[in-house]
């Protein structure tokens, strides 16, 4: 079975509907990183995205990738909110990933009012990523965001090409967190990435991790972890970034190579499952 894809926004670019997560390299020995790079392409995946703030992901996935660097689309993002700070980090990003280019450099991580306004005013980090565009050091431009006020805000303000955003059915239903981005994405054609598509909810206070690459409890439960992942596919995304554990994202591959969109029947199960959970973000409407 070869993975769907699909097209990013308006961009023309199509994408696997499952992306490699750049932590899902980090602290691997490099053999170890390059089989699951290699086996990864092989199953289709042409899509990865990676941040420096991800341990030593961009050390491992950079040697990982060279072989098929001209294969696939290589998303990176900066956390630095100023010009000269994005820059420096970007230019750090491309030696680690031994590349000359990114196909997509997002800001990162964009969650308060404070990090919007750095990032979008004079000096900010959106000055860098506009000129690495016309210096053709990256192809498009997008933004990662854990907050719905700062994501409307970004998608107002900039034409940019992508969002990534935490698209989940407990946050969509239980803290209405989510569909009112998408809607806002889709009306203005910006291409729709997801993350936390098999995130549960958070740890239990006191519960072992099981997981050390998630700070959240993810979904392990295979038809627990379909219905969710589906349910996220369904939506108009284009792809979805699974967990950081080998064995998650494996199994996020598993499901996608099979994939069919949810049916109302599966939704309502899988709305039952959600009841009582704690959703990871949450967005407040004011009263």
């Amino acid at each position: 079975m070869v993975l769907q894809r699909r097209t990013l926004g308006r961009t023309g670019v199509e994408l696997s509907i499952i992306g490699m997560g750049g932590i899902v390299v980090m602290d691997l020995p490099q053999p170890e990183a390059n089989r699951i790079v290699a086996e990864s392409i092989d199953r289709g995946v042409n899509y990865f995205d990676v941040a420096p703030s991800y341990g030593n992901a961009e050390e491992r996935l950079g040697p990982a990738l060279a072989p098929y660097r001209n294969q696939v689309f290589l998303a990176c993002k900066t956390a630095d909110r100023s010009a000269e700070g994005a820059r420096k980090e970007m230019e750090q990003s491309l030696r680690r990933l031994q590349t000359d280019h990114f196909d997509l450099y997002q800001l990162h991580g964009m969650t308060t009012e404070e990090d919007f306004e750095r990032a979008t005013g004079p000096g900010g980090a959106l000055e860098t990523l506009v000129k690495a565009r016309q210096d053709g050091l990256v192809r498009f431009l997008g933004f990662s965001a854990h907050s719905v006020p700062v994501a409307l805000k970004l998608m107002d303000i900039f034409p940019f090409d992508s969002i990534l955003f935490p698209f989940n059915w407990v946050n969509f239903w239980n803290g209405n967190f989510g569909p009112q981005v998408l809607e806002q994405a889709v009306k203005k054609g910006i291409g729709r990435l997801a993350l936390k598509a098999m995130a549960r909810a958070p740890w239990p206070e006191g519960a072992p991790r099981r997981y050390r690459k998630t700070w959240y409890e993810p979904v392990d439960d295979p038809e627990l972890a379909a219905l969710a992942l589906r349910f996220t596919l369904s939506q108009p995304i284009t792809a979805a970034i699974p967990p950081g554990e080998p064995s998650l994202f494996r199994l996020a591959l598993d499901i996608a190579e099979h994939f069919t969109p949810i049916t109302p029947e599966e939704e309502k199960e899988l709305k039952e499952r959600a009841a009582g959970l704690t959703p990871i973000f949450r967005h407040s409407v004011p009263a």
